[in-house]
């Protein structure tokens, strides 16, 4: 064959290959409201960034018929492309493929394009959509999944992984998204679930949808599954977009700053905590008023509000921030929130990402539930993941800090580097009230007036312990400072931590309370 020919089979092949499922195919695909997955990875890389690798892998499978079925590309595409100039690796299932099935040569130019983003130090993105394991191939597609589970651990605090769920997700394929890092859904396309809606039917006479089941809100609002949620697409993709610039590239760098922009002058932090400390207030305000050009992109946002976590910038250098919330249940710590933040805290320590933390909690969540969903195990993951970090740590009490909790909320005793108290800070065993209820229990039982000694015994507990003063006087509060020196004492903690070192037992890894 002279090379013109071989050139002109070659562009032949390729088009073949690179027009997926066909044209029928991919116009199901678009009536669902989904871009094709070549359409996709366009959307999130830079424009002509992307390279596609194994564009001619074919399956391997002779068994019920398929030694007579072409599937092009094998049901998922593979490259490398670049984000705002930076190198990652990406995949996307093709649902015009055979439902986006995996076999076993689809999961290996999953599992090769992971074996290069770790070798490469560069993120991962995976955009999943597919139906399942491809039952002609049997265990070899259970293989697979195997392979993919075992790379995302491997992965694991050595590069970012990006879930991106943009169809179904089911049945074993649910784990590698939940081994990853970051998992993006996008309402009414986005499905995730064990077992679907037929066999739950069968096996409980249940009948519920797949949006009921393991839809987009329900995997942010009530299973905290994803850690994204959007109406769109293109949404969904800008959000990537700038979660990226908040992340390092690997576990031996750290993210890339940029231009200072101050917060928002008009803004008074002062302000923001009211007089009354039983009434709430929103501690994004609080980030917010202290954040590079107040801007705080926030994580899991619909998911255990009591808890708020997110990235944002202090002199153009990214920190994570855990903050308790007191507009959601005083901002306790329950099951949810725990493992939310522990989670948070263990990728910015595995990603050289500061942690700042902002403490107003009465303590751990009390009840009958919470104990019976083991809330003493999960509590127990947030004193975990403080104490194992080494990264640098600031802590700012900003009004109640109670018991247990404020041990758990990176106090000085798990490792915090630096502790800053407001002055409307409390710290104390408990809350005035039931402190003065157990210590002074018979003077109030034998008084002519039991009401009036109550709230003079209230009154003498606040001013002896609900202050930052008794614990600035121990040590466990390095300064007390007023709200408007806030970001000045963040940026000094910051500047003089950032070559911060720890030595550390020598193990192979610790038992967290998983």
């Amino acid at each position: 064959m002279s090379l013109k020919k071989k050139i002109v089979d070659f562009f032949t092949r390729k088009s073949q290959v690179v027009e997926g499922g066909g044209e029928k195919a991919i116009q199901k695909q678009k009536g669902m409201g989904k871009l094709t997955a070549r359409d996709r990875i366009k959307a999130i890389l830079d424009d002509g960034s992307f390279h596609e690798y194994d564009l001619f892998v074919e399956h391997k499978c002779e068994d019920f018929g398929m030694d007579k079925k072409q599937l092009p590309a094998d049901g998922v595409i593979t490259g490398t492309g670049t984000i705002f100039g930076h190198p990652v690796c990406i995949y996307a299932q093709d649902f015009t493929v055979a439902g986006g099935s995996l076999g076993l040569m689809h999961a290996r130019k999953i599992t090769k394009i992971m074996d290069h983003a770790i070798k490469l130090g560069i993120p991962l993105i995976g955009i999943n959509d597919s139906g399942g394991a491809r039952i002609q191939e049997g265990v070899n597609s259970l293989a697979g999944y195997g392979e993919i589970f075992y790379r995302n651990t491997l992965a694991s605090g050595v590069i970012p992984q990006i879930s991106v769920i943009l169809g179904p997700c089911a049945g074993g394929a649910v784990y590698s998204p939940a081994l990853t890092d970051f998992v993006f859904v996008v309402d009414n396309i986005s499905k995730m679930f064990i077992t679907g809606p037929e066999v739950i039917k069968t096996v409980l006479g249940e009948e519920i949808s797949m949006e009921e089941l393991g839809g987009a809100r329900i995997q942010n609002e009530i299973s905290g599954n994803a850690h994204f949620f959007a109406m769109s697409e293109a949404e969904c993709f800008e959000q990537i977009k700038k979660l990226v610039t908040y992340i390092p590239w690997n576990n031996g760098k750290k993210a890339d700053p940029f231009p200072v922009k101050p917060p928002d002058p008009t803004t008074d932090i002062a302000s923001i905590i009211p007089e009354d400390p039983r009434q709430p207030y929103d501690v994004r305000d609080i980030i917010r008023a202290f954040s590079d050009d107040s801007d705080f992109f926030e994580i899991q946002a619909m998911w255990a509000q009591n808890i708020v976590i997110g990235f944002a910038r202090l002199n153009g250098k990214t920190v994570g921030i855990v903050g308790n919330q007191p507009l959601v249940l005083a901002g306790v710590l329950d099951v949810d929130s725990s493992d939310k933040a522990a989670r948070f805290i263990r990728f910015c320590d595995s990603f050289n990402i500061p942690v700042i933390t902002l403490v107003d909690l009465p303590g751990y969540l009390p009840g009958v539930d919470q104990e019976h969903a083991g809330v003493i195990r999960h509590g127990a993951k947030v004193l975990y993941a403080y104490s194992e970090a080494t990264v640098p740590k600031i802590t700012v009490i900003l009004r109640k800090a109670y018991g247990g909790g404020y041990i758990a909320m990176c106090s000085r005793h798990l490792g915090a580097d630096f502790v800053f108290a407001w002055p409307s800070a409390e710290i104390a065993v408990m809350g005035p009230e039931g402190a003065a209820n157990i210590i002074f229990k018979k003077e109030i039982q034998g008084a002519k007036d039991p009401d009036a000694m109550r709230q003079a015994k209230v009154q003498e507990y606040t001013e002896k312990f609900a202050n930052p003063y008794i614990a600035a006087a121990n040590g466990h509060v390095d300064a007390v400072i007023e709200p408007e020196e806030t970001r000045d004492y963040l940026l000094h903690s910051l500047s003089i931590a950032i070559d911060k070192s720890e030595l550390r037992p020598k193990k192979k890894h610790g038992v967290p309370p998983f």
